[in-house]
């Protein structure tokens, strides 16, 4: 659970600037994200192949 404390006359907005620094370093924000919808595992693998074929490619690139 994340908790930020609001110190005595700080402005709500520091204090909600700081909760959604907080929330974005422990990754939160990311989980929900990839949680709003099912994904297969099939469809996880495929897309992380194809991400690995497309830096595979872009390294190639640069060495030549």
């Amino acid at each position: 659970m994340i908790k930020v404390t609001i110190k005595e006359n700080e402005p709500i907005d520091k204090a909600l600037k700081r909760f959604k620094k907080k929330l974005e370093k422990a990754g939160v924000i990311k989980e929900y994200r990839n949680r709003q919808f099912f994904v297969k595992d099939s469809v996880t693998k495929r897309t992380a192949i194809g991400k690995a074929i497309y830096r595979q490619h872009f390294i190639e690139d640069q060495e030549a």
